[in-house]
């Protein structure tokens, strides 16, 4: 006899708890907010590996590309910055020479910056307020505010640009808020020309939650520099008017920046390590109990670091006919120490395949960072040429690390490479790293997500191509921007097969490489390899929030007279479905007896209804539209079964057993 009690008690009370947590897991870091999977080893193991046993080996210095070297992108920035952190007071003291050459046609008279540690000065900052102070599982700690305040801003003449300055806040007018600030030039720059201006700064590190601050002796330092707006010529991302893409810091928004250089310098503690972007130029040199490291990095769209002085470091060098070769460098939390071999698998298999599928990874470094478990709330997070895995803890960790891992190696291309405006369609960064990484952890790990269950989690579908503080609700965001949006993804791929989605992602990978694609230019590159027009599709589940919502409405069975004595009884069964969403082709429906015999059908999808008429010599007892649950996108299941009504006397000729019908009905639960 089957457990079905304990099947269903099991059942729901996963759903239960998915449903809770849904929302919230992972929801802001760049994570795959969820993944039901299949089971796996606890310790699962990548077959990409290098031998076991590596050494340990100190970070070297890496040479400098000569100037004469191709730039992979176009360098619209340049930045020279050095910095001092003080672990006393939590302060980084920087100056920053800042060189930025206008992209468009246009005079431009003023120049924006991004000063996002100040969305943290208080609770009244445009980002605190949407957050409430809370990010995934991480709440602001008390007396954890922190700032930045800009001491020093002129141009290389010497003038003094300070009292130029305004704090704007062209998304809510929040006066409060004050991490985008204006700066009014002396005089415009042309089309073509190049302005250098010089800074100088103070943040007051907050404690960490949301992906910067400091928590005890760690420093993670991401958006930590006034960082120049996005100015956008025409044509791009489908832009009519060349001009500013100005946005504050919101709770549920990431970033957009252009590509260039950085020359970074960074002091710290002696006894601290520091981990960065780029790579090490010079061998750190210690000066009056501060060791000065000296990094570099170009072709990227942002610099992040991280420092402690606890960190195991280990680094291993890795190459593969798509990836000339890199060195892998890993930051662990003394916690992790005899982890560092799964780090490093996880990479080399997020490496390989990713610079297979979507181009070769062009960066000689790659570093992972592990936070302290206290630290957790920088972790889960994407930088060019580096990364933040789960804080640790002293549990064994499951799959979750390599999943972690991979996911953020995943956002080196849709974000890094393929650098989409995150704060208007995230979409093109979460959702296409979140299908990269299924589609990873189910080909190295045997992992597969259970992408009927995710889909009934999406409460609110909404345009997935919309600003992102515009999603209003709970977990509304994660539902769209990491749910629905890789569903949408995986049912492009079932409509045209495997092979065309591979070559689909690959063209665009490599079209829009170094380059900032909306998702209008997905929409081309997939009209273009797959030669149809997809705007109909587009307009009904990506510029809307469109969705199908199968039902079926009535169920009758009737059974006819017999002709003569020799006869059988045949039984007449109409069943009525029904669509009261988003149209959608070929619908496949099931329709199961009572002496077990089932029949199949397809519904064109043509219109908002149907009905079968079916004989057969038994009653009809259920249908089902979409058992197999490939409708990705629909995500109300529950109208999707229905029972028939039978006689009195027919019930007691039922050959199907209790057992068996309760299979059935959990069996649409399960998915």
């Amino acid at each position: 006899m089957k457990l079905w009690s304990l099947r269903f008690k099991i059942i729901t009370g996963t759903l239960a708890v998915l449903c809770l947590l849904g929302g919230g897991m992972w929801a802001f870091s760049g994570h795959n907010p969820l993944n039901v999977t299949t089971l796996a080893p606890e310790k699962a193991k990548s077959p990409i590996t290098a031998k076991e046993g590596t050494p340990a080996s100190p970070i070297t210095p890496e040479r400098i590309p000569p100037k004469t070297a191709q730039a992979m992108s176009h360098r619209v920035v340049e930045y020279h910055i050095n910095v001092r952190f003080d672990p006393d007071t939590s302060v980084l003291k920087a100056s920053e020479t800042v060189t930025w050459t206008h992209p468009g046609s246009k005079p431009v008279n003023d120049l924006y910056f991004h000063l996002y540690p100040n969305a943290f000065s208080s609770m009244d900052t445009t980002f605190m307020k949407e957050s409430g102070g809370k990010l995934r599982s991480d709440s602001m700690p008390a007396n954890g505010f922190g700032s930045m305040t800009l001491t020093d801003l002129r141009t290389t003449e010497g003038v003094s640009l300070l009292q130029r300055t305004q704090y704007v806040q062209p998304d809510d007018g929040n006066v409060n808020d004050k991490t985008l600030v204006k700066v009014h030039l002396p005089q415009p720059v042309k089309g073509g020309e190049s302005i250098t201006l010089k800074l100088q700064y103070e943040v007051k590190m907050p404690k960490i939650f949301a992906r910067m601050g400091t928590s005890g002796n760690f420093v993670m330092a991401g958006q930590w520099f006034p960082k120049l707006s996005v100015y956008e010529p025409a044509d791009l991302r489908g832009v009519r008017e060349e001009g500013w893409n100005l946005h504050q810091y919101h709770g549920t928004s990431e970033f957009y920046s252009d590509f260039g250089i950085y020359n970074v310098t960074i002091s710290v503690p002696s006894n601290y390590t520091v981990a960065a972007t780029g790579f090490p130029t010079k061998n750190p040199k210690i000066v009056q109990n501060y060791k000065t490291y000296q990094f570099y990095a170009d072709d990227v769209h942002d610099f992040a670091w991280a420092a402690s002085p606890d960190f195991v470091v280990a680094q291993q060098a890795f190459s593969s006919p798509e990836v000339p070769g890199v060195r892998i460098k890993l930051y662990l939390d003394p916690l992790h120490k005899d982890l560092q071999e799964r780090y490093f698998q996880a990479a080399k298999a997020a490496l390989t395949y990713f610079s297979k599928w979507y181009g070769p990874y062009p960066y000689s470094s790659l570093s992972i960072v592990v936070p302290p478990e206290q630290g957790n709330g920088a972790g889960g997070m994407e930088y060019p040429t580096l990364i933040t895995a789960f804080g640790a803890n002293g549990t064994s960790p499951d799959t979750s690390l390599e999943r972690t891992v991979i996911h953020e190696i995943g956002h080196q291309y849709f974000y890094g490479m393929v650098a989409n405006n995150e704060f208007e369609e995230a979409w093109l960064d979460e959702s296409f790293t979140s299908y990269a990484e299924d589609k990873l952890m189910e080909k190295e790990y045997g992992i597969a997500p259970n992408l009927a269950l995710q889909a009934s989690l999406v409460e609110k579908p909404e345009p997935l191509n919309q600003e992102t503080w515009r999603y209003k609700g709970k977990g509304v965001y994660t539902q769209n921007v990491y749910i629905r949006g890789k569903l949408v993804l995986k049912d492009i791929e079932l409509r045209i097969g495997s092979k065309a989605m591979d070559a689909v992602l690959s063209a665009y990978a490599k079209k829009y490489r170094f380059g900032h694609p909306s998702t209008y230019d997905f929409q081309k590159t997939v009209e273009q390899v797959t030669g149809e027009s997809w705007k109909s599709y587009f307009d009904h589940y990506i510029y809307s929030g469109g969705t199908p919502d199968f039902s079926l409405d009535q169920i009758s069975s009737i059974r006819k007279e017999r002709q003569n004595k020799n006869d059988t009884y045949l039984y007449e069964s109409q069943v009525k479905v029904r669509n009261k969403g988003t149209p959608y082709p070929n619908v496949n429906l099931k329709f199961t007896f009572t002496d077990g015999h089932t029949m199949q059908r397809v519904w064109d999808g043509q219109g908002t209804e149907a009905t079968f008429q079916l004989l057969y010599s038994a009653p009809l007892l259920s249908a089902e539209i979409d058992p197999q649950r490939s409708i990705l996108l629909e995500n109300k299941h529950l109208n999707n079964f229905r029972m028939a009504e039978l006689e009195r006397d027919t019930v007691s000729r039922w050959t199907l057993s209790a057992t068996k019908l309760i299979e059935t009905v959990l069996g649409t639960l399960s998915w």
